[in-house]
């Protein structure tokens, strides 16, 4: 296709910040030793950036992008500070690509960098109940996903054990990465005990509230071979939106992602079965089954005895977000660019006790709202172009 972007631009270095607990440091902070170091890694500095692309939480810094700009000393030629909610990072790969491509640009940087634990103490959602879920309470965003957990187990016989095996993979994961802020043993029995946030999902179906930040640097395919490290391709992603408010959504059980997953999986000339790490944004744990249906993996209704399976745990035959997730590795209110350092370093061979032998193609999803914004991401080495 003579529109596609496949290919054409490349992450060449990635950096993780203040992960888990980063008391007395402000998110700008964060997303700024990430930023910085993602550019080491990458053999650059500030003044090679020309295009910035970032969010920080919340509302309290609406024009981040500017502002990281100005405190990284960076007068860039492009810059983006869109908000989808979790997914938006994914969505700049995509726009910094095309700007890439189009030559309005040479080095994109992207970040993210949250202090929400330290500050908070609990998660912060930039999307509030809508009038009408208001008076009965909900406990938001929680109790969104556990409408989807609720009408999956009615129409597909999904079980509270299977969702529990989302969570125990994920702790699984976590425990062959150190940077993971929850290690140890989890069992389904431990998930099942644990307390009830939003029938039927307990506290251990739900993501962490954790300090973190994470930068990427991206660059064209053709100045991506004469930096230091191996370079990772942008070889699909497509975006796809289907409401903002959960009483809005079509259907409980279908997302965007059978949208966006069937375009980016079209761009990049590939089918799920190519893949060999996936990294979903697991918010919740039936966020990593909606995910798993319907970007192909898994039929419509089997997701839960595909994860229950020990499919997607170490070991399985299909890695499913092998740092641990947003359910035990880190999740600072937007989890998405997250989901793309882990795969880099995947795809680079640099995971230590959780690699992947001789992964080359990976997939990364993000999600937005409450289950409203859907981006896909395929990434792959150079052997894969």
């Amino acid at each position: 296709m003579s529109h596609s972007i496949r290919g054409s631009a490349a992450i060449v270095g990635v950096a993780l910040a203040g992960m888990g607990e980063a008391p007395g440091r402000t998110s700008e902070d964060i997303a700024i030793e990430a930023s910085v170091k993602a550019l080491a890694e990458a053999g650059l500095t500030t003044r090679h950036v020309d295009a910035v692309f970032g969010s920080l939480p919340g509302n309290s810094n609406p024009l981040s992008g500017l502002l990281m700009a100005e405190m990284l000393g960076v007068q860039p030629k492009f810059s983006d500070n869109n908000r989808t909610g979790g997914s938006t990072f994914l969505s700049y790969t995509q726009m910094a690509a095309m700007a890439l491509k189009e030559g309005l640009c040479e080095t994109a940087l992207i970040f993210y960098g949250s202090n929400q634990r330290s500050a908070a103490g609990k998660l912060v959602s930039s999307v509030m109940p809508f009038i009408y879920e208001a008076p009965y309470a909900p406990t938001f965003p929680a109790t969104s996903y556990a409408l989807a957990a609720s009408r999956h187990m009615h129409l597909y016989g999904t079980t509270r054990e299977q969702l529990a095996a989302v969570a125990v993979a994920a702790r699984s994961w976590a425990n062959l990465n150190p940077q993971a802020f929850m290690r140890g043993p989890l069992s389904i029995a431990d998930v099942l005990a644990s307390r009830m946030v939003s029938s039927p999902l307990t506290v251990r179906d739900c993501c962490l509230v954790t300090d973190g930040g994470a930068a990427l640097v991206m660059t064209t395919a053709e100045r991506a071979r004469d930096l230091p490290k191996k370079p990772v391709y942008l070889l699909g992603a497509a975006a796809a939106t289907t409401h903002m408010n959960i009483m809005a959504m079509p259907d409980l059980t279908e997302t965007g992602a059978l949208d966006s997953g069937r375009r980016a999986f079209a761009m990049a000339g590939l089918k799920p079965s190519d893949i060999e790490v996936v990294e979903l944004y697991d918010a919740f744990t039936i966020n990593t089954i909606l995910f798993l249906e319907d970007l192909g993996f898994c039929k419509k209704g089997e997701g839960g005895a595909f994860v229950a399976s020990g499919t997607i745990a170490p070991g399985g035959a299909l890695p499913v977000n092998t740092n641990g997730g947003g359910l035990s590795c880190v999740h600072p209110g937007m989890y998405g660019m997250f989901t793309l350092v882990e795969a880099v370093q995947q795809l680079r061979g640099e995971a230590g006790e959780r690699q992947i032998k001789d992964a080359q193609l990976a997939l990364c999803h993000g999600n937005g709202g409450v289950l409203s914004s859907q981006i896909t991401n395929i990434l792959g080495t150079e052997v894969t172009l």
